[in-house]
């Protein structure tokens, strides 16, 4: 199994756990895995699922059953909240002593910031997208910058070239040309929904922005109010999911001229009747 620091989901890592025990030892079930960290074995199952977090007060019993060291225990520690955190406040705190504890350990290599730091500004992931039809060349950032809607500055277009390069996420190729190491990018295990929630508003609040930014026949913004039941939630995500892959295979048989950001949410706007949560 691999070593705890190597988890940036503490809730995987449990799993993982689960099953390589219970792999080894037949007799091995998730009610004696419980008992053994005094959690109820239901509430246990919910958070190797990933939809239940542990309380801060049962983090110290759970190191104790691993016989976590000290420099583990803090990790740990720090992995939960950091999966629990919601603000970009406390995810950034909560990254930074995850990558401090973990720096530590000479049998791991550094992990790097600038993963997480893509996350952090919509303009890392619009000019990604954006050197797949630009001809981009060293130092012409002042171009590349105001070819962005809203334009960034060429400091910041300077700073993202830099770390789309650190992340091999684009390459410069013979001819002087920065293009994209892989077409699309998606989130991984190791970055939590949490850790990507900072993008996704900086993505809403440009929905917003384009609403007096761009000419309407440019954009295509809509939006409807329905009543629905709680469990055609999981229907409605499926279709979704299923329309954003659509959106990325699109070819028109045109030639690609504009980088678009497409949102789709689906948020409630009334709290649930009948007592449901």
């Amino acid at each position: 199994m691999r070593h705890l620091f190597e988890y940036f989901d503490y809730q995987k890592y449990l799993r993982d756990f689960y099953e390589e025990a219970k792999q080894a030892d037949p007799y091995m079930t998730l009610r004696y895995w419980s008992e053994c960290m005094g959690l109820d074995h239901g509430f246990l199952l919910k958070v190797t699922q990933g939809k239940h977090h542990i309380a801060k007060r049962s983090i110290a019993e759970v190191c104790r059953y691993f016989k976590f060291t000290e420099a583990e225990s803090r990790y740990f520690e720090a992995l939960v909240l950091y999966n629990k955190a919601k603000s970009a406040a406390d995810i950034k705190t909560y990254f930074e002593k995850l990558t401090a504890i973990r720096t530590r350990d000479p049998r791991l290599k550094p992990l790097e910031e600038c993963q997480y730091a893509f996350y952090q500004k919509w303009y890392h992931s619009a000019i990604h997208a954006l050197l797949s039809i630009y001809e981009f060349r060293e130092g012409r950032y002042k171009n590349l910058a105001l070819h962005l809607s809203p334009a960034i500055t060429t400091e910041q277009a300077k700073e993202s070239i830099e770390l789309l390069t650190k992340l091999d996420m684009i390459r410069r190729g013979d001819d002087g040309i920065y293009r994209p190491a892989d077409l699309y990018v998606t989130s991984g295990e190791r970055w939590t929904p949490a850790a990507v929630r900072t993008f996704q508003k900086e993505a809403i609040n440009l929905s917003a922005q384009s609403l007096d930014a761009h000419p309407k026949e440019t954009r295509d913004i809509s939006t409807v109010t329905v009543a629905l039941s709680q469990d055609d939630l999981p229907e409605i995500s499926d279709r979704i999911s299923k329309l954003r892959k659509s959106i990325l295979m699109f070819n028109s048989g045109k030639e690609r001229d504009v980088v678009y950001q497409v949102n789709i949410q689906v948020i409630p706007v009334t709290v649930p009747l009948g007592g449901k949560k």
